[in-house]
């Protein structure tokens, strides 16, 4: 009886693969693929320079601090704010539904009672969000039930430290934005039009 190692098995036997088609020496070291990459980008970038050079409008480039892209779109989704009661408290229930729904999990709310009107229940004690994990997707705009989190169209937020980036309740409560954002006017009106069409 002969037994036969696992191990010498193996390294006699070479594996083969029905699907994968054997490299030619030329293939093998990627050199025509290489050359075709930097043809293109040559390509491109002296048909780009040329249009600069004759004052045409090239590729575009926009110099982002001082200018500021014509063509962006209506349904931006900037920086978070929280909406106010008449009164000055937040319009937030804490129902915790975006904090549910965020898919970042950048926000942490603590639900807490904040007023002696029996009408409402508890608001929140801690609404913070951390704008370096956010991923600005707007979930949590149409989570919210009661409209308390909006967000603008102001796409600035920078920081020099990760403590920068998170916001409380307090930031999100006195910033507010230069102009209502546009994008709800937008959506509002878009609404209009179809209930009005059907």
């Amino acid at each position: 009886m002969t037994i036969m190692h696992r191990n010498n098995s193996m390294e006699t036997k070479k594996r083969k693969y029905n699907n994968r088609k054997e490299l030619r020496f030329k293939e093998a070291i990627y050199l025509i693929a290489i050359i075709k990459g930097l043809c293109i980008t040559a390509r491109i970038f002296f048909r780009n320079l040329f249009k600069w050079i004759t004052k045409r409008r090239g590729a575009v480039t926009t110099y982002y601090p001082e200018e500021e892209r014509a063509d962006r779109s209506p349904y931006i989704r900037g920086k978070h704010y929280l909406v106010q009661n008449p009164d000055g408290a937040p319009r937030c229930v804490a129902c915790m539904m975006c904090g549910t729904v965020c898919p970042a999990h950048c926000m942490y709310i603590e639900a807490a009672e904040v007023s002696a009107d029996p009408d409402i229940q508890k608001g929140p004690k801690r609404f913070d969000i951390d704008l370096s994990l956010c991923i600005m997707c707007g979930f949590c705009v149409e989570a919210c039930p009661v409209d308390a989190i909006r967000m603008s169209d102001n796409v600035k937020t920078v920081g020099y430290t990760r403590k920068d980036l998170y916001v409380d309740m307090n930031h999100l409560l006195t910033w507010n934005p230069h102009r209502e954002p546009f994008f709800t006017d937008v959506l509002r009106n878009d609404f209009q039009e179809r209930v009005e069409k059907e």
